[in-house]
């Protein structure tokens, strides 16, 4: 079980260099460019809402001005104490209720492009997912699967709503304020300016350190949802076999680097806030001793001296906001490079470019079209100097009924997974009908065929959705289907028949009920070609029997591959391929097999001793 959890600190000094900030927000353009007009919306109330911002520390300088007898700007000149400050008050308030109304309704638009953008995304990752070649899942642990597309983009979605458009704004927040403070006066401003550079490079600096640890905190995370979903699907073996303090210390360990991590992320947030809560004080600090020294130098007013105090609080504002998203915007930063990752995995298996019309899929009573298969000097390995098939040519005429038979390891499953181009050849071809699969779409190369195989797959519904798939089978034809497998009496007992909700994997039925169901999705959909994959093994001898009955009806007209450990359920099939190594070295019938006296006979024999 560890296997599946176990990460060396290598995956993460070996993992190719992490993309920019810029070319990861590059990859949401196209995104946000699907709600253009709501994001265009929400830039456009940044600059009503930063504009009042600016106003508001001038109108109240501009009041101390009136109060001390100083001159103010001509829009107040001439006019009596009371009425002059009754239009700065008015003037205030104008501000004020800019920056209540429109900044609320600009957030809104932001968290809901946010949220719209964090969907597109989980779409695409989820299609882009399902698309990809088995060889991926083999190597990729699915609870981190799971983390990626879960708690990865949720967190993805606050680089829109909090982190991106948040920033434009605080930005140009910092402009219009540097700006304003430089048309008032300049030696302030730049003193204030001065400060400002420094501390901006401090935080990029925490910002990359916190951005490191964030990355190894979500890659502990996956690890710790991997350990969790394998010990809840594997929670039999885990409890037969006493496993449960030894999982539980190996889950306390990765948990125990999770915890590690984050505090370092914490570490860096902190760090952020406290610097920049001290800094604003020093800013402060810095514009009363400058500016009294200007005033008592008669070179500066009191209004204007209070109004740049208020503006070095407003030029920190937007970086104490900076500081507050600093956490979700990093996250969403790192969770964006791991989206980024998945779906920059490329696609192996690919349907041909210029696709050939794709049949519909057949009603079970359109004819069937038996195919016929072709091996033609195959070689395939699941990595690339270990081969499991070696030079394997044969042909399966159509309608003919053929085994696959070998000791374990012979590539007797791996013949199936290519010929349903869950993998590609490596080598060689595979011919259906005379045309490579490779050059079929894969829709149509699977609607040709029905794969049952040892362990029938049942979704979370009901019964007649697990034998339909989504697909617009009517009732008429689940019911025929189910009866021709000798089924129907089974799923009529059941509490709503053929309604019945079955759980999560089908655990509310027996093993070999739920391999009856798989038998009923062949039927259905009338395939030209059936694979059995060790389809009877967990069948007890009575449904067994009932299941043999129907594969009389079911394999007439059809060719039919059946791999079985048990050579007494093959002896009736035309042709017995005896595998070895990866590479045939047997071939005939079961009497010619035996005469033979080869590996066959030895396998046949030495079952036979056992009986």
């Amino acid at each position: 079980m560890s296997s599946a959890t176990s990460r060396s600190t290598d995956e993460l000094t070996t993992r190719p260099s992490r993309q920019t900030d810029w070319r990861l927000l590059k990859m949401l353009l196209p995104y946000a460019a699907r709600h253009k007009r709501t994001l265009a919306l929400s830039l456009v109330l940044l600059i009503p809402v930063s504009l009042g911002t600016a106003l508001q520390p001038f109108l109240v300088g501009q009041a101390i001005s009136l109060i001390k007898n100083e001159p103010v700007m001509s829009f107040f000149q001439g006019l009596p104490l009371r009425d002059a400050l009754n239009r700065v008050a008015l003037l205030l308030l104008v501000t004020i209720a800019v920056r209540l109304s429109l900044d609320g309704m600009q957030s809104y638009l932001v968290q809901k492009v946010g949220q719209r953008i964090t969907a597109d995304i989980r779409n695409d990752l989820f299609h882009h997912v399902t698309s990809l070649a088995t060889r991926f899942f083999d190597r990729t642990p699915v609870g981190k699967l799971i983390t990626r597309l879960t708690s990865d983009v949720d967190a993805l979605g606050d680089v829109f709503s909090t982190g991106a458009i948040g920033i434009v704004g605080n930005l140009f927040s910092i402009v219009v304020v540097m700006v304003t403070m430089f048309t008032l006066q300049w030696q302030l401003a730049l003193m204030l300016l001065a400060i400002l550079i420094p501390i901006t490079g401090l935080i990029i600096t925490f910002q990359r350190q916190f951005r490191k640890a964030n990355y190894r905190a979500r890659e502990e995370l996956s690890a710790l949802n991997a350990t969790l979903q394998e010990n809840i699907v594997g929670i039999n073996v885990v409890q037969l076999f006493r496993r449960e303090a030894f999982n539980s210390e190996l889950f306390h360990k990765i948990n125990s680097r999770y915890v590690h991590e984050v505090d370092r992320t914490i570490l860096f947030d902190s760090a952020v806030s406290a610097t920049l809560e001290w800094i604003s004080l020093v800013a402060i600090a810095a514009v009363l001793w400058l500016g009294g020294t200007l005033v008592l130098k008669d070179a500066l007013h009191i209004g204007l001296l209070a109004s740049f105090i208020l503006y070095g609080q407003r030029l920190f504002d937007p970086l104490r906001e900076f500081a507050e998203q600093f956490t979700s915007i990093q996250a969403g930063l790192t969770a964006l490079e791991r989206v980024s990752d998945i779906l920059n995995e490329p696609i192996e298996i690919r349907d041909p470019a210029v696709l050939s019309p794709v049949a519909h899929t057949p009603h079970a009573s359109e004819p069937t079209i038996p195919g016929e298969i072709q091996f033609d000097h195959v070689w395939f390995g699941y990595k690339s100097d270990e081969m499991v098939l070696r030079d394997l040519t044969f042909t399966i005429r159509p309608g003919e009924k053929v085994a696959l038979v070998g000791p374990t390891g012979a590539g007797k499953s791996s013949i199936i997974r290519l010929l349903c181009r869950l993998y590609d050849v490596s080598q060689g071809r595979i011919l259906l009908n005379g045309v490579d699969i490779r050059d079929l779409p894969q829709a149509e190369l699977r609607r040709r065929m029905t794969v049952i195989l040892q362990d029938g797959f049942l979704f979370a519904g009901d019964v007649r959705s697990n034998i339909t798939l989504g697909e617009s089978y009517s009732m008429l034809e689940v019911q025929k289907a189910a009866a021709q497998t000798n089924v129907a009496s089974f799923i009529e007992q059941l509490p709503q028949g053929y309604n019945t909700e079955l759980r999560q994997r089908g655990t509310n039925l027996s093993g070999g009920q739920k391999q009856l169901l798989a038998f009923a999705r062949a039927a259905i959909r009338n395939p030209g070609i059936l694979v059995l994959d060790e389809a009877t093994a967990n069948l007890d001898v009575g449904t067994e029997a009932l299941i043999q009955e129907a594969l009389d009806t079911l394999l007439v007209d059809r060719t039919a591959i059946i791999i079985a450990h048990r050579l007494s359920t093959i002896r009736r099939v035309d042709r017995i391929l005896v595998l070895k190594h990866g590479q045939l070295v047997e071939s005939g019938n079961h009497d010619e097999l035996l005469a033979m006296d080869g590996l066959y006979a030895s396998l046949y024999r030495l079952q036979m001793l056992e009986a």
